[in-house]
């Protein structure tokens, strides 16, 4: 048994000697002393003994004393209790929200699966993760941020079975765990439903409305239909929960799972993926791809659109749309692409000068300040002319800081650089945007590049941004070419420049120069006994780059 001091103040066996031995005196003095007092105090005996009076008065001082110590005991007793109590309680409890914190949520779900499996019924574990939370404290800052997550628990509470527990298991993740008979999942379906819909209303502070959505990922710790196995213990239970709301967030937001089986391979095949990005980006795995870029009227190569891609030794070529968003979460875009754009540039020097390079650039790396710097800087530092370069930033990038996207866009116009809106139509770009901000061309999304292929439903989306263009004197390029049906029906709506599968697959850096040495559009091939140019003073490291 573990030892409790408190349980061991109270047995104190030197403050309960005294008083015994006390009381004990003062029976045997005051047997003697008391009967020879009251004698001498009615005048029928004489004095009483001194010694024993003095005794006598000893021992009621000692028990007032050992009183007066046992109630002062007793108290220091009871406070610290309460302070042990209090300290039990902040241990457990999220000090912001008054929930269980992810600790004794641990132990909470624990107790109740033994619980439920007395009565046969079934333990859900709900993880509940807020959508986006970050821009809150980002732009209203931490106060409100923390007023949002303490009525968020309030709501939640209001909605919660009797027997359910609430945690906050750090930052704005929670979770609920409740029970349910087996075979009754109908009923947390409901409750997270209810959950969705408390979530559909905006969250009213003092200065401020936020509106705000969840994910959630839901996990029962017996098999249930969506034939998941048994979870042995509360943190595989949790386990489960939190891929079953990774695979919530992968789906778009805003919405639920129960865990499935498959949901743990998908988790394993990405972690999978995240170390071997890791790996790759020290081996040289990943390097630039180029689709070509042709001008409809004439049909003349005019540039370059470079294409990430990652030649796995285990997985073989790899898309961009696999490991990009990947490597924005880990943060490791950024690394790659200056990389990437490095080997780019190596590799567009020897380019014929009227060859442009487009470069693709993540909405993570806009909302570093000092981007337009840091690519200038490259620029400088592999030789290349930074009017050949052109920046292709998408539309969801233009609501994240307007601000701070147009300041970069003028900075690096300012120099050369040439700056094309990419996937329009697929954003939420609108026309004042693109009056004001200074673009260099637009470039048309393949979904709708695609309709174009069928006559009889000509997209008239593609009509209206050239339309739109035109009158904004804007050049345009449409993505997407895979036939002569797209081609023919671009070439009736005016200049512009076209990229696709028409004109080739994207092709790694030696293909592309081979191809450009045939027809002669490499510099050195142009001008006899020219010499190439110089490489840059990361070319150790840039030609890892060029070979997986």
């Amino acid at each position: 048994m573990p030892f409790n001091p408190l349980q061991s103040a109270r047995r104190d066996i030197v403050a309960l000697g005294i008083a015994v031995a006390a009381v004990l005196m003062l029976i045997g003095t005051g047997g003697s002393v008391l009967p020879q007092t009251l004698r001498a105090l009615l005048g029928s005996g004489g004095r009483p003994d001194v010694i024993l009076a003095n005794a006598l008065l000893l021992n009621i001082a000692l028990i007032i004393f050992g009183w007066r110590r046992y109630r002062e005991l007793l108290r220091e007793i009871e406070v610290r209790r309460q302070a042990e109590a209090r300290a039990q309680v902040l241990a457990a409890t999220d000090p912001l929200t008054h929930c269980l914190n992810r600790r004794a949520m641990l132990d909470a779900t624990e107790q109740m699966r033994l619980r439920a499996a007395a009565r046969g019924d079934v333990v859900a574990y709900c993880m509940i993760d807020l959508d986006n939370f970050k821009q809150i404290n980002d732009m209203h800052g931490h106060a409100a941020g923390d007023a949002v997550l303490v009525t968020l628990c309030e709501r939640i509470r209001k909605l919660l079975p009797r027997d359910a527990h609430l945690a906050r298991l750090g930052g704005d993740e929670f979770a609920i765990v409740t029970s349910f008979p087996a075979g009754n999942t109908d009923r947390v379906d409901d409750l997270v439903i209810r959950l969705f819909a408390d979530m559909a209303e905006p969250f009213c502070l003092t200065d401020v409305t936020i509106a705000l959505t969840m994910s959630i990922g839901v996990a029962a710790d017996v098999e249930t239909d969506s034939g998941a196995g048994s979870a042995g213990d509360a943190a595989t239970l949790l386990h489960r929960a939190d891929m079953a709301l990774y695979h919530a967030k992968k789906q778009g937001r805003n919405r639920y799972f129960w865990f499935e089986t498959g949901m743990e391979a998908e988790l394993r095949f990405r972690n999978q993926l995240e170390t071997g990005i890791r790996r790759g980006l020290a081996l040289g795995e990943f390097v630039p791809f180029y689709e070509q870029q042709v001008d409809l009227d004439t049909g003349a190569l005019v540039g370059f659109e470079m294409l990430a891609r990652w030649r796995s030794p285990q997985l073989g070529l790899i898309s961009p749309e696999i490991f990009v968003p990947i490597a924005e979460e880990i943060g490791l875009i950024t690394e790659m692409s200056e990389k990437l754009m490095d080997q780019a540039f190596h590799d567009a020097r020897e380019w014929d000068e009227s060859l442009t390079l487009s470069i693709n650039i993540s909405p993570v790396q806009l909302r570093d300040p000092w981007f337009a710097q840091r690519l200038l800087k490259r620029l400088v530092a592999a030789g290349f002319p930074a009017r050949r370069l052109e920046i292709e930033i998408t539309e969801s990038c233009l609501h994240e800081n307007i601000g701070l996207v147009r300041s970069m866009i003028v900075s690096l116009r300012n120099q050369g650089v040439k700056i094309s809106l990419d996937d329009f139509g697929t954003g939420y770009s609108s026309f004042e945007q693109l009056r004001d901000l200074p673009f260099d061309r637009i470039k048309i999304d393949r979904s709708f590049v695609s309709e174009l292929r069928h006559q009889d439903k000509r997209s008239r989306i593609v009509e209206a941004i050239v339309s739109l263009g035109r009158g904004l004197d804007l050049p345009l390029t449409a993505e997407g070419v895979e036939d002569e049906e797209i081609l023919n029906a671009l070439k009736s709506m005016g200049r512009l420049k076209a990229q696709g599968y028409f004109y080739g697959q994207p092709e790694d850096a030696d293909a592309v120069r081979a191809r450009l040495q045939s027809a002669g559009r490499l510099i050195q091939s142009s001008a006899p006994g020219a010499s190439p140019a110089p490489t840059p003073d990361s070319g150790t490291e840039q030609s890892s780059f060029r070979t997986a």
